[in-house]
């Protein structure tokens, strides 16, 4: 039979001789019972409730319903879960198993104190828009935007809850440094061309230490990076210093932060750095002999695979280094032709060789594209369509704290299993997108997972992981 349609149900093809209709009469369901586990996780980990503590809230007491710590977890949960705009949540306020996550104490919205809110549990779009466009030097003032952010807090506990995940001081960090192209398409505050990347865009700057993120600072298209993250190196090496006096830190980046400036900072403050160098002619000279080497190796080799030679360097540019400073080059030959590499280091000759410094320290940090990924991919780090700075840099904040909350499920509750390496969206489709019917009582609200789920076992395995915290 033909597929129809009517506002009341769909009729589908039918099966083994009965018609199969469809409706959205299934009552009180939700389609993200593992968002449970998230706000397990939030519960042992304290994220959510320290964010919260970055904003003020100058709204008046007796007209508000939702507190400023439910509206940031309705928003970060709805990212996390895979709603990346605020105009989902017009439908999503429906959802009793996100309201309950969200601490809200009436998960039906029966007791809403306007009529037309009956039944939706939590805030509308226009509440969470207003949370989004309020403004600091404003809030207190303005008649609608009264929750405001700040920015330098935020930044704080990002920092804090880094160091509050780790058990014990660690002998050493690397710091990872790296910003990302943003595209936009509008004509929106910070809006500038970028030649690198060609289009009108936003650059993100990132500080990872391994999956765990620093910093996320929105910059405008035209900024300079290498200007941008010194003040902010030095604020979390302070902080970082502060707790660990003795752990090595060791700051890694691309040539694009490559900058006198930065290395001056390290240096005179016990942090090593291994940051790339552009190709030049003055440091092609003094690697000939082992680019020939390189390339003699690789057609004695039979050309099967590319052959590298390590040289050590040490060089001083004709103006911008104010001192020498030791390079590692990657004499490189492969089936392209030469692939020479250079990267200035602080670390001796003596305490490391110049393979280890290229391949087993710098080469690793690739590893943060994919935590770039995960940002900009899976938690919509991309979605800074707003008018001014200050409220795309909040929307990206939220989406760094949705990440920060998917990443200590990983850490927390997915080791040992399958998925104790996958990537937030896999996570997000594999364990949080299940479908439930929640039931609430007086005493308890009971939700309802499919039996034929296939990632049952790792849910079970989770739950136990995070009991055990």
């Amino acid at each position: 039979m033909q597929t129809e349609c009517n506002p009341d149900f769909f009729a589908f093809q039918a099966a083994g001789g009965r018609e199969v209709v469809a409706r959205f009469d299934g009552g009180n369901l939700s389609s993200d019972a593992g968002v449970l586990l998230l706000a397990d996780v939030d519960r042992r980990t304290g994220i959510l409730h320290e964010f919260a503590g970055c904003f003020r809230d100058h709204r008046d007491p007796s007209r508000t319903e939702h507190t400023v710590e439910q509206l940031l977890k309705q928003r970060v949960y709805g990212i996390a879960q895979g709603y990346e705009d605020v105009n989902d949540h017009d439908e999503l306020r429906k959802d009793p198993l996100l309201a309950v996550v969200a601490g809200s104490s009436d998960p039906l919205g029966a007791g809403r104190a306007r009529a037309r809110d009956a039944g939706k549990p939590l805030a509308g779009k226009s509440t969470l828009n207003r949370l989004e466009l309020s403004e600091k030097e404003s809030a207190h003032s303005d008649r609608y935007k009264k929750i405001a952010a700040s920015p330098c807090e935020i930044d704080r506990f990002m920092v804090s809850m880094f160091i509050r995940s780790q058990a014990k001081a660690p002998r050493r960090i690397i710091l990872d440094l790296d910003t990302t192209d943003d595209p936009v398409h509008g004509m929106q505050e910070g809006r500038f061309f970028h030649g690198h990347y060609g289009h009108y865009c936003f650059l993100p700057l990132y500080i990872f230490c391994g999956e765990h993120i620093l910093l996320s600072k929105l910059l405008p298209g035209n900024a300079d990076a290498k200007k941008a993250v010194l003040p902010e190196l030095e604020r979390i090496v302070g902080r970082i210093r502060g707790e660990w006096p003795k752990v090595q830190i060791i700051v890694r980046g691309d040539s694009g932060f490559m900058s006198d400036d930065i290395m001056k900072y390290c240096e005179g403050n016990r942090v090593d750095y291994v940051l790339g160098v552009p190709k030049n002619s003055r440091l092609l000279k003094r690697i000939e002999r082992s680019m020939r080497k390189a390339a003699w190796r690789y057609r004695e080799g039979g050309k099967r695979k590319a052959v590298r030679v390590f040289q050590d360097v040490y060089y001083k540019t004709l103006r911008s280094w104010s001192k020498r400073r030791r390079v590692v080059a990657k004499a490189e030959h492969m089936e392209g032709g030469a692939n020479p590499r250079f990267v200035v280091t602080s670390i001796s000759r003596k305490s490391r060789s110049a393979r280890w410094i290229y391949e087993d320290l710098y080469c690793r940090r690739g590893d943060m594209e994919n935590r770039i990924k995960e940002q900009q991919m899976d938690m919509f780090a991309d979605r800074t369509s707003t008018e001014t700075m200050v409220s795309n840099q909040l929307r990206l904040y939220f989406s760094s704290v949705a990440y920060m909350l998917m990443h200590a499920l990983r850490r927390l509750a997915l080791v040992g299993t399958e998925m104790a390496r996958s990537q937030c969206g896999t996570i997000r489709t594999r364990l949080l997108k299940i479908a439930a019917r929640v039931r609430v009582t007086v005493r308890k609200v009971w939700v309802s997972m499919p039996t034929g789920c296939p990632y049952a076992e790792i849910f079970a395995k989770s739950h136990a992981a995070l009991l055990r915290c």
